[in-house]
């Protein structure tokens, strides 16, 4: 039986200890600890922004599946840095918590909108210019301009933060607004849930009570017949209702296949805007924006120079969070041979003109199981290995984009890649992991 929250989290880590490399636990993970878990909500403290930011986007389901495994309910989990503590009035109708007096607020009414996704902090250029006026309108006159919003691009152009800026503009301005931000894929599992345990009623009320519902990823619903059905009915209602709808995709509505008809003419029935890949401008506005966010001196040159290796905004962080990182631990002021240096580890190596087909088709002859298993639902261990590994390779040896590489291991969403993809990363770490690697892709130039 636990007892307290010190326990249950030493328990949590313990399960969490086995699921990254050693590295990164003691980088990440072994500082944190849990300061509450109330009403189904569980309020993590870590030392610093960096760290959260880290942990929110590469670990948020690590840390969900163990904390819902040891405490037996679909827990929701918020990151606070750990000089902040808990508002001990439940009784007052303010902020979750202080810090030094000065009061935060809690922006939306998921945690997974981020506070700092803001207009402000979005760089603009000619790329996505449009997409950004749009937003800000509707931000201002929901319901009434633009219904729906529906953005499209290719990942890593600024989708997410730009639906999460009007949830938190309009948030900011009206804090009595109900507004759910989901992904395509949380609305999926909500729809068979509500249908699993024969409460749709409950998830009706959440989903057509809400003045603005944000999904993202929408092409996602394609195919899923049941979940078109709900999605087309909440949406009748919600316009009907003058609430606001806000949609994203990889596409255009009328290019996402196995969508129906009736949907994809509510699709674009509002205004459809595209976000171009950001150009190296941009990147490198992006890039100062994101080091001032972590507190961090980046000069524009270095900002070049890195926007010159990485083209898409998360790869722009992910490089820039590595460069930092690099700078710290060596206690080194950042210079173009320690971002040359860093930013070298992750060039993509030739191996030939080999198709994903093949890739797949060698992965499996490894291991000895079938394409339709890796493509498939089942969770072997076995599989979820060769999976993720299909994963990792599809994006590092042939510089695939998470959706497509969803697209080919049977429709799975993006963020499901980005795990598979950091899970074999830190799995890298361990000792003759590389070497089975190597063996495989030692396949593909055979």
């Amino acid at each position: 039986m636990v007892k307290d929250n010190q326990e249950l989290w030493t328990i949590i880590l313990g399960e969490i200890e086995t699921e990254v490399s050693k590295a990164i636990f003691l980088t990440l993970f072994k500082q944190t600890s849990l300061l509450s878990f109330e009403e189904g909500v569980a309020t993590i403290a870590a030392p610093s922004t960096m760290i959260i930011d880290l942990l929110q986007k590469r670990f948020y389901q690590i840390i969900k599946k163990a904390v819902d495994k040891h405490t037996e309910i679909d827990a929701k989990i918020i990151f606070v840095p750990k000089n902040v503590m808990p508002n001990n009035n439940p009784e007052k109708n303010g902020p979750l918590f202080q810090e030094a007096g000065k009061p935060t607020v809690t922006i939306g009414h998921l945690p997974r909108v981020k506070k700092d996704y803001t207009f402000q902090t979005l760089a603009v250029s000619s790329s996505n210019q449009l997409a950004y006026v749009s937003a800000q309108t509707v931000s201002r006159k929901i319901g009434i301009a633009y219904n729906p919003l529906f953005i499209y691009g290719p990942v890593g152009v600024g989708k997410t933060h730009l639906m999460q800026a009007i949830a938190n503009d309009v948030y900011e301005n009206d804090e009595g607004k109900k507004i759910v931000y989901i992904t395509s894929e949380e609305f999926t599992n909500e729809v068979v849930e509500a249908i699993r345990t024969n409460d749709t009623a409950r998830m009706k009320k959440k989903f057509r009570s809400v003045d603005v519902l944000i999904i993202d990823d929408i092409q996602f619903v394609a195919g899923k017949e049941r979940v078109q059905e709900e999605l087309f009915h909440t949406f009748n209602i919600l316009i009907d209702g003058e609430s606001q709808i806000i949609l994203s995709s990889d596409r255009p509505p009328s290019e996402i296949k196995k969508l129906e008809k009736r949907l994809s003419s509510r699709f674009a029935g509002g205004l459809t805007v595209d976000i171009e890949p950001p150009d190296f401008e941009l990147r490198t506005a992006i890039l100062l924006i994101k080091a001032k966010k972590y507190n961090f001196n980046l000069t524009i040159e270095a900002a070049k120079q890195i926007a010159e290796k990485e083209h898409d905004t998360r790869g722009l962080e992910g490089a820039l969070l590595r460069i930092i990182t690099q700078s710290q631990t060596l206690g080194v002021e950042i210079s173009s041979s320690l971002i040359k240096n860093v930013l070298s580890n992750g060039e993509h190596r030739e191996i030939g003109n080999y198709r994903p087909d093949e890739l797949i088709k060698n992965i499996c002859s490894f291991y000895k199981i079938k394409p339709t298993q890796i493509k498939g639902e089942k969770r072997d261990a076995f599989l979820v290995k060769a999976r993720q590994i299909a994963m990792y390779l599809l994006k590092k040896e042939l510089d695939l984009s998470y959706v497509e590489i969803g697209n080919i291991l049977g429709g799975r969403d993006h963020t499901t890649i980005m795990y598979g993809v950091n899970k074999i990363e830190g799995l890298l770490l361990k000792k003759g992991f590389s070497e089975e690697i190597q063996m495989i892709t030692s396949l593909n130039q055979e």
